[in-house]
């Protein structure tokens, strides 16, 4: 009998230090060391499942990085994605999604209106030229654009703060008086589509009526053109966008549109309408939350993490959709 008792003793002891154990694990999953899944996650509460995706980008760090977001966001809502980001241009990112290669990719309205579209007369208010944008593309090519960041990457002149002390040159018509009066003190780095676009270097020429001789214009990659700015070699000024990390990074300065040449250039998740019509309810209103969370003071800062501070595109999404609760 005493066996028996010291038996159900020790057995009841045992319970007693696995039923405690129990209890730590649930304060632990319950408590402040819960997981990222148990929390949830904004992007996790659409539905995806079962659907697949070709995701593309242009290939500049901006389109590198939103490109990223897009991918996560679409995995963390449980769709099947293939990357194709890092595609080239404007005008191959495009062919591809027109073709079906990609199902979606960001583009900006200024771009979808002049480049696409083939307008010429631009509004500046980003919302008008958004909603001109999204009902021509749509009937004309099929194509559907999502609702906007509020981030404007426009294209510019920039100048170092240098440069800036010893011509004098505040805006885009000074920039044309130093072209025409001393044109070897306004050499010019630009990257090859600004070179050629409408809403680039010979809409700005033609809007400003002032020509840039070709033999003070280099034409460089985009990343290079902001260092050989900032050190003055082999150029004064250089093309430069609103959203570049590396503008605050390089001290550089940037010359006002003082004549509204440059159209607005705000991003949207572009898709096509076969896409759409399958998978429209649950991509728009997804990519509408975390469009609206991205200021162009959030952009420069995502954008200088790869630019100045050398990280990883892929990291760099995910960690600022990790901060603001879109994955988990």
């Amino acid at each position: 009998m005493k066996s028996v008792f010291v038996r159900l003793t020790t057995l009841l002891a045992v319970l007693a230090l696995v039923v405690t154990a129990c209890g730590d694990d649930g304060d632990d999953v319950g408590g402040s060391g819960g997981t990222d899944e148990d929390e949830g996650s904004i992007a996790a509460d659409y539905d995806l499942s079962g659907a697949s995706f070709t995701v593309g980008s242009k290939d500049f760090t901006e389109q590198l990085i939103l490109g990223q977001i897009a991918i996560a966001a679409l995995e963390e809502a449980g769709a099947s994605v293939t990357d194709q980001t890092n595609l080239g241009g404007t005008v191959v990112a495009r062919q591809a999604l027109e073709s079906g290669d990609i199902d979606l990719y960001w583009d900006y309205n200024g771009t979808g209106w002049i480049e696409f579209l083939g307008e010429t007369e631009v509004t500046s208010d980003g919302d008008a030229l958004y909603e001109q944008v999204r009902e021509a593309d749509l009937e004309e090519n099929g194509i559907v654009w999502y609702e906007p960041a509020p981030l404007n990457n426009t294209y510019a002149l920039a100048q170092s703060q240098e440069a800036a002390d010893e011509f004098g040159v505040t805006n885009l018509t000074e920039y044309g008086e130093l072209v025409e009066s001393s044109p070897d003190d306004a050499t010019l780095c630009i990257e090859s589509e600004f070179e050629s676009r409408d809403d680039g270097l010979p809409g700005m020429e033609e809007h400003y009526g002032y020509d840039v001789p070709t033999d003070i214009i280099t034409v460089l990659d985009i990343g290079p053109v902001y260092q050989a700015t900032a050190d003055r070699d082999p150029c004064n000024f250089g093309e430069v966008f609103a959203s570049d990390g590396r503008i605050a990074a390089l001290d550089l300065t940037v010359l006002e549109d003082d004549q509204g040449f440059f159209p607005p250039y705000n991003p949207s998740v572009t898709v096509r309408e076969e896409t759409h019509e399958e998978h429209g309810d649950q991509l728009s209103e997804m990519f509408a939350e975390i469009a609206n969370a991205l200021d162009l003071e959030t952009m420069q800062e995502l954008n200088a993490r790869r630019d100045v501070e050398d990280e990883f595109e892929e990291d760099i999404a995910r960690e600022w959709l990790q901060e603001n609760g879109f994955i988990g």
